[in-house]
């Protein structure tokens, strides 16, 4: 019974007889099932790219965003129901701004990234209460430099050089991998993060998308912004043709 859930996942406070605690591992379904968001740091600040899965037609670009500024040196990328991300954002906004209130100085990515998860931990505490059915990648840029940061819907957070999550997460993986991360600036880094959404996007299953793209890095004054429409556009470019040349090869 306790290996698919029957009975034991009624409750976000009920461990199965095997330790598992179903709810939490069916909210990171959620974000297996969602575009995939890829996060990597660079020699000069960090780049976070999504695959926004467009659900119609009609829908404007640029509307629901999953990328998002939390404060002046740090944003984040979300992946798996945007309305829960939404919430994380707004409580790291309001962690952000307490820490600069008190200390008179923007929060270290370091601290942001332990609140935030802290925050997620709570809702898998209490019964009335559900875990976040969303993860997020948080980029910053501090005193110690840029920094990256998973946080998932368990509670928990890691620091990566590179990292992804959504539904290539695994391919997106094995890719930056490949990538010298330490000798890449930001803007060799726009270019590496479309080419791998673009070569994870499966066609046949999956509906368009849009890719968001953001940076924090010396040419952004360490300011999370998003890339610059150019920029954009000439990523977009060298994805479609190295696609392309994989699938005349």
């Amino acid at each position: 019974m306790s290996s698919i859930g029957t009975g034991y996942d009624l409750s976000v406070t009920t461990f199965s007889p095997d330790g598992r605690v179903f709810q939490i591992e069916y909210a990171a379904k959620a974000v297996d099932n969602s575009g995939t968001v890829v996060g990597i740091k660079c020699k000069d600040g960090i780049v976070l790219g999504v695959e926004k899965l467009i659900t119609s037609k009609m829908m404007l670009e640029g509307s629901n965003r999953r990328i998002h500024s939390v404060h002046h040196h740090s944003g984040v990328a979300v992946a798996g129901l945007a309305a829960d991300g939404r919430q994380i954002v707004a409580r790291a906004k309001s962690e952000a701004t307490s820490y600069s209130n008190t200390y008179g100085e923007p929060i270290p990515v370091k601290e942001l990234a332990d609140r935030i998860a802290s925050y997620v931990h709570l809702c898998t505490l209490y019964w009335w209460l559900r875990p976040f059915g969303c993860g997020i990648i948080l980029g910053g840029y501090d005193r110690d430099g840029p920094q990256l940061y998973i946080v998932e819907p368990s509670g928990v957070s890691y620091r990566y050089y590179g990292a992804a999550i959504g539904k290539g997460r695994q391919a997106a993986k094995t890719e930056i991998e490949k990538l010298k991360l330490s000798e890449m600036t930001c803007r060799e880094g726009i270019i590496e993060v479309a080419k791998i959404i673009y070569s994870v996007h499966d066609e046949a299953k999956d509906k368009a998308f849009e890719l968001e793209l953001s940076w924090i890095c010396d040419e952004s004054n360490r300011e999370h912004q998003k890339v610059p429409a150019d920029l954009l556009e000439q990523a977009k470019s060298a994805a479609e043709a190295a696609q392309e040349e994989m699938d005349a090869d």
